[in-house]
């Protein structure tokens, strides 16, 4: 199982002014939103808050809404959405689920929930920090 950094999410009220600091001041490159495909949120299931991405050509920033309610509406304990995280990709998101759980460290697994591509599970580190693991799919 390989595990590499992926990216790191920050949460705004205002994610147009984020996205606007990090590509106009910083000079990072916007993602257009197209290549992150997400699911339809409902009332049970999914985010439909705004995101945008940005990259300096190997890490990605995802800049989203703050959303308190995520965790909740997903019927999860952990929230992505509340004060950001870091993210992880590994191939193999079966054998890292079985990690955690060897190690007693409790996630919600979102599966594709928020990404059509990716299979995202959520955990904290000891301090509290949220951290996001994910695997692309199909």
């Amino acid at each position: 199982m390989n595990l590499e950094f992926h990216h790191i999410n920050y949460v705004a009220e205002d994610v147009d002014r984020l996205h606007d600091f990090y590509t106009n001041i910083l000079g990072l490159a916007d993602i257009p939103m197209t290549s992150f495909p997400r699911p339809e949120a409902t009332s049970t299931s999914g985010y439909d808050g705004k995101i945008r991405f940005a990259t300096d050509g190997q890490m990605q920033m995802h800049l989203a809404t703050k959303d308190l309610t995520v965790a909740f509406k997903n019927g999860e304990v952990i929230n992505p959405v509340e004060r950001g995280h870091i993210a992880f990709r590994t191939d193999d998101i079966e054998a890292f689920k079985s990690l955690l759980d060897q190690h007693s460290i409790p996630y919600s697994d979102y599966g594709t929930a928020f990404a059509k591509e990716w299979h995202q599970v959520f955990f904290h580190d000891p301090e509290g920090n949220v951290i996001e693991v994910h695997q692309a799919v199909g």
